[in-house]
């Protein structure tokens, strides 16, 4: 069964225990902390994420507006306030749902359901994009599973592909063409030479006209070298 992980923020007593009650009492959701002010949430969120936020929307120093515009999109927001007045701002910073204080349990299930929905698509979506990770090449007379993320470079040759893998030492030799192999693949694959596609996330370093793929380099031609530099500087920390 799929747990959201949460927290409750209240600066009320009373309401924070209520909603804690709630928490334990659903059996998909899992409380990892209780806070009754804004900024406390902030540094415990930046050190353990969590998938949902029940959060008051009036609170001393930082609102739960305020803050819910600094915890990052991939954590959903339910709001709680005892002003009707407020969801109209709460669904402007995308939350997931709205909680008007008295909060029956019927209530406050319906919105966790909300959050539970959006998880259970979020899981959905990434078992798919794994499934799509997997392709399979056929060499002589047979079939071999090749793991995406795990090709290092491709390296063409006149009729026929050589696909290096992390962690393989051969290469697995295919009759493929390089045209269809760069019209199958998007990033972090990109063609650096009429020879050569290479995986972005396996770059080690880039000296040059050279680019470092694991244990070794390959050379970067003049009309692909825009594109593969765009690329590598939109990677490097500023």
């Amino acid at each position: 069964m799929i747990t959201l992980s949460c927290l409750v923020v209240d600066d009320e007593p009373l309401a924070l225990e209520l909603m804690e009650a709630y928490v334990k009492r659903t059996l998909f959701l899992e409380l990892k902390g209780s806070f009754s002010n804004a900024l406390e949430t902030l540094t415990t969120l930046e050190k353990e994420p969590v998938d949902l936020v029940f959060l008051d929307i009036q609170m001393p120093d930082l609102s739960g507006l305020e803050l819910s515009r600094l915890i990052s999109d991939e954590v959903k927001i339910i709001f709680t306030t005892a002003f009707e007045q407020y969801a109209l701002e709460g669904f402007k910073v995308d939350a997931l749902d709205y909680l008007l204080k008295p909060i029956s349990y019927p209530e406050f299930l319906r919105a966790a359901q909300k959050a539970l929905h959006w998880k259970e698509m979020q899981s959905a979506a990434s078992a798919s994009r794994k499934e799509d990770e997997d392709i399979f090449i056929r060499t002589g007379s047979k079939l071999v599973r090749i793991h995406l993320p795990d090709i290092l470079y491709i390296e063409g040759m006149q009729d026929y592909v050589k696909i290096y893998l992390s962690g393989q030492s051969a290469p697995v030799v295919a009759l493929f063409n390089m045209k269809s192999f760069e019209e199958m693949l998007s990033l972090p694959f990109m063609r650096i030479h009429r020879s050569y596609i290479i995986n972005l996330d396996k770059v080690t370093m880039v000296e040059r006209n050279r680019v470092f793929v694991g244990d070794t380099y390959v050379s970067v031609s003049d009309s692909y070298r825009e594109q593969f530099l765009e690329q590598i500087n939109r990677r490097i920390l500023k």
